[in-house]
């Protein structure tokens, strides 16, 4: 097909941008992520800085992306400012030593936030697609995250057009994009299946200043295979909601699913498919991992929407190959419409998220690490546990080799509240949190889920602090942190009494 559209080399397109640049870059993990203009980009900055001249520019993306990326940039100092997320080791320095700028957001409000102006003008969208037009209509790959939005109100627009994704993803996207208060109408998806939207986005080409061809494979790392206590994480879970089916709180069509990334989340999704008393399920969730894939594969689960499909090699070709068997299962949507909580309360989601820590009350801290260091970002997770019809929380109990206690009597960074966790689990049990005060709480999540090298300090630790509704002390609420930052080891602590 002959385009209207310049034909530029990687450099040619980096030349385009300017110092100072915003720029709304398509991927949701390194899924639908560019790989070959951010890398030109990185060498530009390299170059201006060598040459004693200020080359940065703000970057947003849907949520983190891969090493040609956030690696690239991070490595040649070229961003200035970054949001919503990013999972890059060398960015996450550079935003804990303070040299990039970086706003941690809920991804549901991204977009909005986006339109509002409040970032200000984005100068450019550079964008990965498996096809264009001559009309303008692109095919996006495989991720939507806040790319739509980008393309829409970027004064300009590079794209990637990377022939390892097949030209036939067009209809596996569902382009919708609301409109802003006071004129927003609900968002009319009523099942997880329901399309509402474009599976093209539709472009004025007189905005498109180039094309770059590419080859590049998505650059997902793939997911570690399940170990003793991902795999017994993933049972207790499993078990769980077999037994609320069983009880009849949750339906015996049983409810939709959203599931967080990464290996325990993995393990969890296929506990799930294996356990013989949860039938046939549908997903609403961002990230349509590997076991999800397989779950839709061979039916038990009969349906996946999410905004990326980020999948190990193995699995993404899996999915190219049985393009016609997915096309019917699988949607992909902007993450505004994946993680609005008007969906995740009208669906009624059970969803399950990924804990760095827990407390004795039920609070969770999802990205800081000692309260202090960012690991990642808030992400999705906010989006979908404060409007949950049940809420669950998974991490093992305890992390370098035991050293830290991932239950402690007071998260050192709250992300999500008491009172939007409702049920947690690790490696040694469920703690259901439901209807319990803080003090059941406490005592519910020390016998369930503490590791059993804790369980003594942290019920000395409660029974140092029994007065009042939350039996909680400020002299020793943060001792365990403190033990560890100075000794190396949490079971050392020693409360004050």
């Amino acid at each position: 097909m002959s385009l209207p559209f310049p034909v530029l080399t990687p450099e040619e397109a980096a030349a385009m941008i300017n110092n100072g640049d915003t720029i709304g870059f398509s991927g949701f993990t390194p899924a639908g992520a560019c790989k070959m203009i951010p890398q030109a980009l990185a060498a530009r900055a390299k170059t201006e800085h060598a040459a004693g001249r200020p080359f940065k520019v703000g970057v947003v993306t849907g949520a983190s992306t891969g090493p040609s990326l956030d690696g690239a940039l991070a490595e040649a100092e070229a961003i200035a400012w970054r949001t919503p997320y990013q999972s890059n080791a060398t960015l996450r320095r550079q935003i804990n030593e303070g040299k990039t700028r970086f706003f941690d957001m809920h991804l549901s409000a991204l977009q909005p936030t986006v339109r509002s102006g409040v970032f200000g003008k984005f100068q450019w969208a550079v964008v990965e697609a498996a096809r264009v037009t001559p009309n303008g209509e692109v095919t996006l790959t495989t991720s939507v995250g806040a790319t739509n939005t980008f393309l829409r109100l970027a004064d300009r627009v590079l794209l990637e057009i990377n022939s390892s994704h097949p030209e036939s993803l067009t209809g596996f996207h569902d382009l919708y994009e609301p409109a802003d208060p006071p004129f927003r109408r609900e968002i009319p998806i009523y099942t997880t299946s329901d399309r509402i939207g474009s599976p093209v986005m539709k472009l004025d080409p007189k905005k498109i200043a180039g094309i770059v061809y590419t080859n590049k494979p998505d650059e997902t790392a793939g997911f570690d295979a399940p170990d003793e206590v991902t795999n017994k994480i993933g049972e207790n879970v499993a078990e769980f909601l077999a037994a609320e089916v069983r009880s009849g709180r949750i339906p015996a069509s049983f409810l939709p699913l959203q599931s967080g990334v990464g290996n325990i989340a993995n393990a969890v999704i296929g506990a799930l498919g294996a356990n013989s008393g949860i039938p046939p399920f549908t997903m609403f969730t961002e990230v349509i991992q590997d076991s999800v894939l397989e779950l839709v594969y061979t039916g038990k689960c009969r349906f996946a929407s999410g905004t990326s499909l980020t999948l190990s090699a193995e699995q993404l070709a899996k999915f190219k190959a049985n393009l016609e068997h997915f096309r019917s299962r699988i949607v992909l949507r902007p993450q505004e419409i994946t993680n609005s909580p008007e969906l995740v309360r009208r669906l009624g989601l059970i969803t399950i998220n990924t804990a760095l820590e827990l407390d004795l009350f039920g609070n969770v801290n999802s990205t800081h690490v000692m309260g202090r260091d960012l690991m990642n970002g808030i992400g999705g997770s906010g989006d979908f546990t404060r409007n949950a019809h049940i809420s669950i929380f998974t991490c093992p109990s305890v992390a370098k080799n035991g050293a830290i206690s991932t239950i402690v009597p007071l998260v050192a960074h709250v992300d999500h509240s008491e009172h939007s966790v409702q049920v947690a689990v690790t490696e040694h049990g469920v703690a259901d949190l439901r209807g319990k005060t803080p003090h059941e709480r406490a005592v519910l999540i020390i016998e369930k889920c503490v590791h059993p090298e804790y369980r003594d300090l942290l019920r000395a630790y409660l029974a140092l602090s029994n007065r009042g509704h939350v039996p909680q002390t400020l002299a020793n609420c943060f001792r365990m942190h403190s033990t560890f930052i100075e000794g190396g080891d949490m079971r050392k602590v020693q409360w004050v009494k």
